[in-house]
């Protein structure tokens, strides 16, 4: 009996994974548990485990493929060590059927789904492009997944109208979503496209390399630029006198090491822009612009940007107004050190409410750091240094730490943005301000 194992659910608003490696091939024997493919979501590779046991006799996947949950990966038969064991994984018929179905059916979509019931009737008629019609009528199939299929043809989408953003232009459900919005939104959508400008020949004057762009670098580029055309931002900059909380600091990070924390400037400013978040809760906050709503969330996720080799990843340090920062300290060193090693899960990179990224250890005196939308605002993090401050009767030295907040100009209003940055400079200064008000 043949049994096929389908891409399972992997987090929410994971609408499709990229094929990165088969760790199996026809002829093995796999068991349930065992890793058979590892995928890139939005910024993680996680390994999938089969929920079948049995012999591989047919993989329905290439490395560079675009899966959508239910897409078939692989296809096994029993085996006499399966029947042997006692049917570990007993052939079911309608286990099977079931699986087909939900093979052609099942997805995870996002926030921003069009729900097919609400939006097939209103759809209006699409042209042909006659390239398009030709390559079908030379028999040229749309790369597609079944359950992409069947949501083109619920929103009543030709899906030869729709330009694939997946490998070799596969079909992804967020490009069938867009077409839909553009077709539904008709002449209003015509703002919001973008054109981007073909690049010169730059053979013409020397020798060129192109590398093909990651999946994570294809997502942080789709996402910058939503964010940067989407946000009207502003940065607002300023200093914090760290000197004193150098010395504590210092003196506090033997026992958080040896918790297995790195008591750093990054951990301590989570948790006091947790505490910020709560005096100045419209920073925790998003827009939805489309119902006229300001979305005020009850809780308090922190994102932290973590550089590593294959690029910007952010895991989310949740419910941070809740944690001290020896916890958070612990916390951020094993997000970080699975972030480098691309083993953090989807779910540990989704739900922030606002974001830090600090520069200061590669340096710069400052930058302007980009909103992550849906969030409203974000804290950049320069490095510190040792400068001459005026104390009202003579220069001394002091460390003092630069900090940049860009925020969402139609939510947030420049004076708010300036006092919320100064209570996080003078909770840098002085922590026991966290005491009385945090």
């Amino acid at each position: 009996m043949a049994s096929t194992f389908a891409v399972p659910e992997l987090g929410e608003g994971i609408d499709a994974v990229e094929v990165v490696t088969i760790l199996v091939a026809v002829g093995d024997r796999i068991e349930v548990g065992q890793p058979v493919v590892e995928v890139e979501t939005d910024k993680a590779s996680v390994e999938v485990p089969s929920t079948i046991t049995g012999v591989v006799e047919t993989l329905h996947i290439e490395v560079g493929d675009s899966l959508a949950t239910g897409s078939p990966v692989l296809t096994v038969v029993e085996d006499e060590a399966t029947q042997e064991d006692g049917n570990d994984n007993p052939p079911d018929e309608s286990r099977n059927s079931r699986e087909a179905e939900n093979a052609e059916t099942s997805a995870p979509f996002s926030e921003e789904v069009i729900k097919p019931t609400e939006s097939v009737k209103s759809l209006p008629v699409q042209e042909a492009d006659p390239r398009q019609a030709e390559s079908s009528q030379a028999g040229t199939k749309v790369p597609a997944a079944p359950s992409v299929r069947r949501f083109a043809r619920e929103l009543g989408v030709d899906i030869s109208q729709v330009t694939g953003s997946g490998s070799e232009g596969r079909l992804t459900l967020d490009d069938v979503k867009d077409h839909a919005r553009h077709l539904l939104e008709g002449p209003r959508a015509t703002s919001d496209v973008h054109f981007p400008r073909p690049l010169p020949d730059f053979k013409r004057w020397g020798d060129v390399e192109e590398q093909p762009m990651s999946k994570i670098r294809r997502l942080t580029a789709e996402r910058m630029d939503h964010s940067w055309r989407s946000v009207p931002q502003v940065t607002h900059n300023d200093l914090a006198n760290i000197t004193d909380l150098e010395h504590t600091r210092r003196r506090f990070k033997a026992p958080i090491e040896e918790a297995g924390g790195k008591l750093t400037v990054t951990a301590i400013l989570v948790k006091i822009v947790a505490s910020a978040l709560k005096r100045f809760p419209d920073f925790n906050t998003s827009l939805d612009v489309e119902r006229q709503l300001v979305v005020k969330k009850q809780y308090i996720n922190v994102g932290v940007a973590v550089d590593t080799p294959s690029g910007l990843l952010v895991p989310v340090i949740r419910n941070a107004d809740t944690k001290n920062v020896k916890a958070i300290a612990i916390e951020m060193q094993d997000l970080a050190t699975r972030a480098r090693e691309r083993k953090l899960l989807p779910d540990e990179m989704q739900g922030a409410t606002f974001s830090i990224s600090n520069l200061g250890g590669i340096g710069g005196t400052g930058f302007s750091p980009i909103v992550n939308w849906p969030e409203v605002a974000i804290l950049g993090v320069s490095r510190g240094r040792v400068q001459a401050e005026w104390n009202g009767e003579a220069f001394e030295p002091r460390t003092m730490l630069p900090l940049s907040l860009t925020y969402d100009h139609r939510l947030i209003d420049g004076a708010e943005a300036a006092r919320f940055l100064r209570w996080v400079a003078e909770a840098l200064e002085e922590p026991m301000l966290l005491v009385l008000e945090g």
